[in-house]
């Protein structure tokens, strides 16, 4: 963990003193470009979202939730063992 962590603060700092090295009118320009990059895709993602929710169908069904677990989903493949059936019902009721 130690050498990974040396390994990165070795390549930020090489990475740092590149960006040092550059003279302030090409930072600049940098710092515009990721700037309006960044702009575009915010205005991209808000004029999405607003296209999205003005064609929006505001029909709402409610409805009543339904209980997956008192719902009884039978077997696709029925027993073929009688005493089976009257096993389980035998041990399903109630007494």
């Amino acid at each position: 963990m130690k050498k990974i962590r040396e390994n990165m603060k070795r390549y930020f700092d090489k990475v740092d003193d590149r960006w040092r090295a550059l003279p302030l009118r090409k930072q600049y320009k940098y710092l515009l470009y990721c700037f309006l990059g960044y702009l575009i895709l915010t205005i991209a993602i808000i004029l999405k979202v607003w296209y999205d929710t003005g064609k929006a169908n505001y029909n709402l069904s409610i409805e009543h939730i339904e209980n997956p677990v008192v719902k009884k989903k039978e077997s696709a493949i029925p027993l073929q063992d009688s005493m089976l059936k009257i096993i389980k019902n035998r041990r399903d009721e109630r007494k």
